[in-house]
């Protein structure tokens, strides 16, 4: 399998010296280091993906074995001993969750790593290789767990506080090829927080086979007085829906936009798949209003859906040139 290099961080915080709570500066007011890992390749069939280079993401089919590298790197001051392990993981309540501790499932036992423990100096970095590797009697289906770099904070007994960071994985085993992912959305609903924000809340549903994570944005054009844009606002992340789930992804707006009515323009995707959406709302005054349907949405084609409509002109054209009148044909005929 051909890799492209992936270089996103997910950073986690070490607490300082002096006893120092995680998330807080020392007691001199001194900065916390952090301790982070990133994933250093992806698929090269998936670079069109942006899961691919913040999660392991695969379609895998049994008896196969992939291998990634990870780098940790300890920005802190002092020397740290880094754990490496993959646990359990979960999609619940649209949620991507994560077990307690070291919780397995049947996804972990099938990762190993060939550094489980990394003792990295002050300002130093490390690489680690993860292999996965899928029994030929696994069955169909799509797993979830998160490879982990956890150091053991300060405390005693049950009490000590454990640091810890991660990369997702997403696999989905069976023969042939990747099961499709697709979503619609549904319906564009104008809305006030408790704090009176204006909000849209965006009804989803997962009409593919594998679980998805949302992202994208919202902007806003054709408001009253003349108003001609607003935006755009990122979609909060955290949203993940398996397949055939219904849910919503909510988007807080500007305090000082005007009610409206306003032309909403919606852009969601997770990994490959993109959707845009559009509907004319106006914000209440306070709680939430009534859905407003939406057209269809546009999907943007990935590199895949490009080669097969590529693939499929190909194959017609020489089909036709094969029969043209005065040319000899070589072609089977029913």
């Amino acid at each position: 399998m051909v890799l492209l290099a992936a270089a996103t961080l997910v950073q986690g915080a070490v607490a300082g010296v002096g006893g120092a709570e995680p998330g807080r500066d020392g007691p001199s007011g001194e900065p916390k280091g952090v301790f982070s890992i990133r994933l250093l390749e992806a698929p090269l069939v998936r670079r069109d993906d942006p899961r691919a280079y913040t999660s392991i993401v695969d379609h895998l089919g049994p008896g196969t074995t992939i291998r990634r590298r990870v780098e940790v790197s300890n920005t802190t001051s002092r020397r740290l001993s880094i754990d490496l392990y993959a646990a359990a993981a979960s999609i619940e309540k649209r949620t991507f969750a994560y077990a307690t501790g070291r919780t397995p499932n049947e996804l972990t036992e099938w990762i190993s790593v060939d550094h489980p423990v990394l003792k990295l100096p002050p300002g130093s970095k490390k690489t680690a290789r993860v292999t996965i590797g899928v029994p030929p009697t696994a069955s169909r289906g799509e797993r979830y767990g998160v490879l982990w770099a956890e150091v053991a904070g300060a405390g005693t007994g049950t009490a000590k506080v454990i640091n810890r960071v991660g990369i997702r994985i997403y696999l989905d085993v069976g023969p042939g090829g990747e099961p499709p992912s697709a979503f619609e959305i549904l319906s564009l609903t104008p809305a006030r927080s408790p704090q009176g924000q204006p909000q849209i809340i965006a009804q989803l549903r997962n009409t593919g086979e594998r679980a998805l994570e949302m992202t994208g944005t919202l902007e806003l054009a054709d408001g009253p007085a003349g108003l001609q844009a607003a935006g755009p606002y990122p979609v909060p992340p955290g949203t993940s829906l398996l397949p055939g789930d219904t849910g919503g992804v909510t988007v807080t707006l500007d305090g000082r936009l005007p009610d409206g009515p306003w032309e909403a323009r919606l852009r969601l995707r997770s990994g490959r798949v993109e959707h845009t959406a559009t509907a004319t709302i106006t914000f209440p005054a306070a709680g939430v209003g009534k859905p407003v349907s939406v057209g269809t949405p546009r999907v943007a084609f990935s590199v895949v859906a490009a080669a097969v409509v590529a693939g499929l002109m190909l194959v017609f054209i020489v089909r036709r040139r094969a029969h043209a009148p005065g040319k000899r044909s070589n072609c089977l005929r029913e």
